[in-house]
């Protein structure tokens, strides 16, 4: 399944390479909800929430109205994922509040999954050069996406596993990583960084992977 993504910063539309530089920016939500409105499942997450520099909560709500929608983006309790989902959202992606300490913080996704449901709540599992990188990219743990999978399996409906190495930058996604993800639980597995054209898509369903795309999309190549 090919899920768009739609990336929130200063109540625009962006797609920055590898969570940082800006490489496209459209000020009219519109055209793109009208454009992914036929997709069963479109990604929202919002940036600036996820890097603690504001939030497009407005927008969010408006976009999560229109589309079937998972959302992320600075989500730190079980009380922001249940408002969430009360205003449209299908599911609620968790990221860096699943990590405390430099360890997998299993209390909280505990409490997100009693809270929300495990069918809502999608893991988020952010990794740079093998390790899980948190507060929008900017710090890491010393956690491996195999370690933050073992741990997190009992609770969540779903895993995010973005490849920041190659997000934004039209490379491809590595399929061995997906290889070697794919066989560590039996939730459903979806992929993001670099996705850059249909044969690989194809490549990442023939393992029973998902693939978030978003720079592939707004260039035209998908």
């Amino acid at each position: 399944m090919l899920i768009p993504s739609i990336d929130l910063m200063g109540g625009r539309i962006v797609q920055l390479e590898q969570g940082e530089t800006p490489r496209l920016a459209f000020d009219d939500p519109e055209v793109w909800i009208e454009r992914f409105a036929a997709y069963p499942l479109v990604q929202l997450v919002d940036l600036d929430a996820a890097k603690r520099i504001g939030d497009n909560r407005g927008l969010v709500e408006r976009i999560a109205r229109r589309l079937p929608v998972q959302v992320g983006g600075g989500i730190r309790t079980p009380e922001q994922a249940a408002a969430l989902l009360e205003t449209g959202a299908r599911r609620v992606i968790v990221g860096s509040a699943l990590y405390r300490g430099g360890a997998v913080d299993e209390a909280a996704a505990a409490a997100f999954a009693q809270r929300i449901g495990p069918a809502a709540f999608a893991a988020g599992i952010d990794a740079r050069a093998g390790r899980i990188a948190v507060h929008g990219w900017r710090e890491q743990v010393p956690i491996t996406p195999a370690q933050a999978i073992a741990a997190i399996e009992p609770f969540c409906g779903a895993f995010l596993y973005t490849h920041i190495d190659t997000e934004g930058t039209l490379r491809g996604f590595p399929l061995e990583v997906a290889r070697e993800l794919r066989p560590l639980t039996r939730r459903q597995l979806i992929v993001a960084g670099g996705i850059r054209d249909r044969d690989e898509i194809t490549r990442l369903e023939a393992l029973g992977v998902d693939a978030v795309a978003g720079m592939a999309l707004y260039t035209g190549r998908l």
